[in-house]
């Protein structure tokens, strides 16, 4: 069964008829041709289809396209207007990525983990955090990436966090 539904997607209102059983991630790549959210494991545990819901990180692969009739969505091309976002540029300058393919949704997903510290939410290492690495650590630990980045990536969103 179709349905007709809009999604605005940085900032740029769509009008699309999907099958009900369409997710964000297809519809967007497959129908709207924005493919910055990757497909990784299409089961919601590797973190590649990393979208902002408002402020709020999510795995677009779970979410029913239907569902989100007229939700505001951002991925890491609308991140920034004119240039990048800083965490975009700390990723570049920090040398955070390697293949690239996980590299999106990690910054995406530390986007909104910083909106998440900001406004004091917890994560399970919040009390016994030593560092501001071991806070970051624990709140990206959703977005897995193949090829071991992460010893560069922890320092690159570190360094935006602290500003």
């Amino acid at each position: 069964m179709d349905t007709e539904i809009t999604l605005v997607v940085d900032g740029v209102e769509h009008s699309l008829v999907v099958d009900t059983r369409t997710t964000v991630l297809d519809a967007l790549r497959e129908r709207l041709g924005i493919t910055s959210p990757k497909k990784g494991c299409d089961h919601g545990q590797c973190g590649a289809c990393t979208l902002l819901l408002g402020d709020r990180r999510v795995n677009s692969c779970l979410m029913l396209a239907v569902a989100y009739d007229g939700a505001n969505l951002r991925t890491a091309d609308g991140l920034a207007d004119a240039d990048m976002h800083p965490l975009q540029r700390s990723f570049i300058e920090h040398d955070a990525f390697q293949c690239g393919y996980c590299t999106p949704g990690q910054v995406v997903s530390a986007v909104g983990m910083m909106q998440e510290m900001r406004e004091g939410e917890p994560s399970a290492v919040t009390p016994d955090a030593a560092e501001l690495s071991d806070e970051v650590r624990e709140r990206m630990s959703g977005n897995l990436c193949r090829c071991g980045a992460y010893a560069n990536m922890i320092p690159a969103i570190v360094e935006v966090a602290q500003r």
